[in-house]
């Protein structure tokens, strides 16, 4: 078995990720399962709905969040559950991915942690050696 996709940190309030992956579009895919990760057991969720997601923003770390900003509002508005992604297209200050999984059942998806932010606290995405780490914190 490999590098698992992301470590939870100590943080005394909120939830803290450190993503890894082997590459940018790995890393984004991982941060991907990290937060839903938080967010419910995902060992539940099935792939029966793919959805193309866009995020734009001013550079790679911004990206990230909204990236995960927009993976947050697919959970609260459209109780979206996903747990795999695929990077379409990334660069500095824009992606393309989709996401499969289903829509949340309360009879067979059990929630873990309510996801209110993605923040920009400690946030980083940097290249480390031969693969790519993120730091970011989740407000719960």
């Amino acid at each position: 078995m490999g590098e698992p996709k992301y470590i939870q940190l100590p943080h005394t309030a909120d939830i803290w990720v450190r993503v890894r992956g082997k590459d940018l579009r790995e890393l984004f895919a991982n941060a991907g399962f990290a937060f839903f990760e938080q967010v419910a057991d995902l060992a539940q969720v099935q792939e029966k709905e793919t959805q193309v997601i866009r995020a734009q923003a001013a550079d790679r770390e911004l990206l990230l969040v909204a990236w995960l900003d927009e993976l947050l509002y697919h959970f609260d508005a459209l109780h979206l559950l996903f747990k795999d992604f695929d990077i379409i297209e990334l660069d500095e200050t824009h992606m393309v991915a989709k996401a499969h999984g289903e829509k949340y059942d309360p009879a067979r998806h059990r929630l873990r942690a309510e996801v209110k932010a993605v923040t920009y606290h400690q946030l980083a995405v940097e290249q480390v050696g031969d693969h790519w780490e993120a730091s970011v914190i989740f407000d719960v």
